[in-house]
């Protein structure tokens, strides 16, 4: 049995398609891509019935509008904002009984970025290397949704968990990460270090779901020679030629040419999803244990 279409009444200024990401193809170059806000993703998914990996709607601060053909269980979650159904006020961050044929339209979020709306049994587009997730850089998966896409639906897989066992966090009104210093600090001076560990940054416009790009001091290197093309992590915090840090997120290059200073551990990069142009951001260095 076919769990029906969606179609796209109002796709916002960016709206994708995201799931847990595309594992084990660093090696080809090929980024995890996946939702930036990873625990906003699984709490949409947990509050349909759907498994953690089906893929939710991203949205990215213009929020996007959807007629389902037949009647479904909706979950918005994220970026708190406004959630209407035929133009009446209704729940984020709860399961929401969609009718057949209703549009359901996600506003502009109050605070952070993106949000996250789930769908009983998921979107099923193709997979491609084992995931549905658009990946901005290299352009695998499906393309960013426009007005008028239709997309096939799932079938219905479980039962729906009511918000009241969940717990939900507001993005911060200031950015603060944790970082690992290295692998390649020793290539800065140590007042660049002491500016990372100190100042206040803030995101630039020019950021993305390929790196959330920092306005502010400059970081001065104490090495100045090329460096090869080395292996990049998720949350590698790399240093361009301009001195201004730039985090990789999920559709980041798997190799890159600038050193990187630092490193953003994995499980703190949820809130850089939520964080929009202006927010202050903080760096809070530390260094890792020598093995004895």
């Amino acid at each position: 049995m076919s769990g029906g279409k969606l179609e796209v009444v109002r796709a916002g200024a960016l709206t994708t398609l995201q799931d847990l990401g595309r594992f084990g193809h660093a090696y080809l170059g090929v980024p995890r891509s996946g939702a930036l806000d990873q625990p906003a993703h699984r709490l949409a998914n947990r509050l349909v019935g759907n498994h953690a990996g089906a893929a939710t709607l991203e949205t990215t601060l213009t929020g996007v509008a959807v007629r389902i053909s037949q009647a479904v269980i909706v979950a918005v979650t994220g970026a708190p904002a406004p959630v209407r159904v035929n133009g009446r006020p209704a729940a984020w961050a709860e399961a929401i009984h969609l009718p057949a044929g209703a549009l359901l339209d996600v506003g502009v979020p109050a605070v952070g970025v993106r949000s996250y709306v789930a769908i009983s049994g998921g979107v099923t587009v193709p997979p491609v290397l084992g995931s549905r997730s658009t990946d901005l850089l290299s352009g695998l998966g499906p393309a960013p949704l426009r007005d008028g896409d239709i997309l096939p639906l799932g079938e219905k897989l479980g039962r729906p968990l009511h918000a009241d066992t969940v717990v939900w966090q507001a993005p911060p009104q200031e950015l603060v990460l944790p970082v690992l210093l290295g692998p390649r600090d020793d290539w800065f001076t140590t007042t660049a270090v002491k500016t990372l560990a100190s100042a206040r940054f803030s995101v630039s416009p020019q950021s993305n779901r390929i790196a959330l790009r920092m306005d502010g001091p400059t970081l001065e290197r104490a090495v100045h020679r090329e460096m090869p093309s080395e292996g990049m992590v998720l949350g590698a915090i790399q240093v361009p030629p301009d001195g201004k840090p730039v985090v990789f997120l999920a559709d980041s290059p798997t190799t890159g040419g600038y050193p990187v200073i630092g490193v953003v551990p994995e499980n703190r990069l949820s809130a850089a999803a939520q964080a929009g142009p202006g927010l202050g951001v903080r760096f809070a260095p530390v260094r890792r244990r020598k093995q004895s």
